[in-house]
């Protein structure tokens, strides 16, 4: 039987409980969940590449089974298709996410036929979280300790103060 292999990518900057519900639910549908951890261009990260592929390797080493964290910076079909994966697993939050998500995965069928996308509901307590917008109440002071992990909290909130001090802001 072959192995069933999954790629569930994303910044992950930071990786927010939400993240970790379609990981954790992703992971039970594969054999091997590869989560790819990128870079978007059109995003400004908080935290560098291999400062996101630590936190989420952190992160979801209390999950067990096999899942692996690996950097790309290159078309997620190519990357795909590298990490032997059939599977792009994509966590959905709304109309929004689903609108972009369907033309995304139209356009990633014409490049590559052989990866199939599997979308996820996200759980409805965790719906609203994107790391974006936690970012952005870090960034006032806001409590992030509902959308992330205690440890990714801490993180993001060193982060906002070191680049308050350095006048990054």
């Amino acid at each position: 039987m072959t192995e069933r292999i999954g790629v569930y990518p994303g910044t992950f900057d930071p990786i927010t409980l939400g993240h970790m519900d379609i990981i954790g639910r992703g992971a039970k549908l594969v054999d091997r969940l590869i989560i790819g951890v990128t870079t978007n261009i059109a995003k400004s990260p908080m935290f560098d590449d291999d400062e996101r592929i630590a936190m989420v390797r952190r992160e979801v080493a209390v999950l067990g089974g096999d899942i692996r964290v690996v950097g790309f910076n290159s078309l997620l079909m190519d990357f795909a298709e590298s990490q032997g994966a059939a599977t792009v697993i994509r966590g959905i939050r709304g109309v929004t996410d689903f609108e972009y998500e369907y033309q995304l995965t139209g356009m990633n069928r014409q490049l590559n036929d052989r990866v199939d996308t599997i979308f996820l509901m996200a759980d409805v307590a965790l719906q609203p979280i994107a790391s974006r917008l936690v970012k952005e109440i870090a960034l006032y002071g806001g409590d992030i300790s509902k959308f992330v992990s205690p440890a990714v909290r801490d993180e993001v909130s060193a982060r906002v103060l070191a680049n308050a001090r350095s006048g990054d802001r």
